[in-house]
């Protein structure tokens, strides 16, 4: 059962953070949003009706270029804008803590969006599901020619597939196949199917689609790649034996130490249970490790305690590798380019210079 607050009071709180606090936006910078799209209004983010006119306006603008653009076969540019349309779409509905028309409405602009990218692309791009408690959790497959692995993406706790579109990219331009659902929690499994996040079902969650690849992909190495409390659910997928390697930045590892703001815990308890033994984290002294384990962190992350990050190390198993950016914070939000090719590179056997 969810804590009672106040929405309304959630949403307000955010909407003075986006004015107030520049960290705000590097998520969405470092994701492909147009950083002089939100200077240019940012100052204006006072309310929900000028946040949703101000995104939906730009997004509606978007879209027309996107149109106008494949309309004169310029396919790879469509692509793009029609992606940054949607990733408009997506921050339209991020603002909104709990499942509503509103929140749907624009999300499934977000989706349809999407899609239209994918026409323009010419990477496959197959859409799948798998089933957690009688309900459907969405995913996309994307297929480089020749692939030499797979890397199954798994998405922090409040995103969607959607929004990392640039991880893809980054691992399709080396040759990976890659795996996208939306977990309990997130994005369509939440949005569109009301599905929760708890820890019971986000083990589930990681398992099948572990499973789901390897069926796919029998004859290539398997891979995960996750950041935040996605890079803890990606430590908990490194103990199944069909993965070849994990790449974690910045993992959550003991929740009660997380320093997570309080509007963001309030709209976390929307999607995802907050009731401690549900929490959708992964025990990590329960864990049973088998597979190499390359870490990141910034040294000024102040959500999780550098403490834990290295006792989380120590814990694991041999081939593991370690490297921190000193100037950065969670995610290592502006040196996730330069992860995403190291651990391409670590994936395909390259890299085994750094640290271990």
């Amino acid at each position: 059962m969810r804590t009672p607050f106040n929405v309304d009071e959630v949403i307000n709180r955010t909407l003075r953070t986006s004015v107030l606090i520049d960290a705000f936006w590097d998520r969405w910078i470092v994701h492909g949003f147009p950083y002089a799209e939100i200077e240019a209004v940012r100052s204006k983010l006072h309310t929900l009706q000028n946040w949703t006119q101000v995104w939906s306006t730009l997004a509606a603008k978007q879209e027309k270029l996107a149109q106008q653009l494949k309309e004169q076969h310029f396919l790879t540019e469509a692509d793009k804008v029609y992606r940054t349309a949607s990733l408009t779409y997506n921050l339209l509905q991020w603002i909104y803590p709990e499942r509503n028309e509103d929140k749907m409405k624009a999300y499934k602009s977000c989706t349809r969006l999407f899609r239209l990218a994918d026409e323009c692309s010419e990477i496959e791009t197959r859409y799948e599901a798998i089933e957690i408690e009688g309900v459907l959790c969405p995913g996309r497959v994307r297929l480089p020619n020749d692939p030499i692995g797979c890397v199954i993406i798994v998405n922090p706790i409040d995103s969607t597939k959607e929004e990392l579109y640039q991880y893809e990219l980054d691992f399709l331009d080396q040759g990976f196949v890659t795996v996208s659902f939306d977990g309990p929690g997130q994005g369509e499994t939440y949005i569109s199917n009301g599905l929760r996040g708890t820890k019971d079902r986000w083990e589930m969650f990681v398992n099948l689609v572990i499973e789901y690849a390897a069926k796919q992909f029998p004859k290539l190495p398997l891979n995960l790649f996750g950041t935040s409390l996605g890079a803890s659910w990606a430590i908990y997928g490194s103990c199944h034996p069909f993965i070849y390697k994990t790449v974690a930045v910045s993992p959550a590892v003991e929740f009660d130490r997380l320093q997570l703001p309080g509007y963001f815990l309030e709209r976390m308890d929307c999607s995802c249970t907050l009731v401690p033994e549900k929490r959708a984290i992964p025990n990590f002294k329960e864990l049973h490790f088998r597979s190499p384990v390359y870490l990141f962190h910034g040294g000024k992350d102040l959500m999780v305690p550098g403490k834990d990050i290295n006792d989380l190390f120590h814990r694991l198993p041999k081939g593991k590798k370690w490297m921190a950016y000193e100037d950065e914070g969670h995610c290592c939000n502006y040196k996730l380019g330069e992860i995403r090719r190291e651990a391409s590179r670590w994936f395909s056997g390259e890299g085994e210079e750094a640290k271990s």
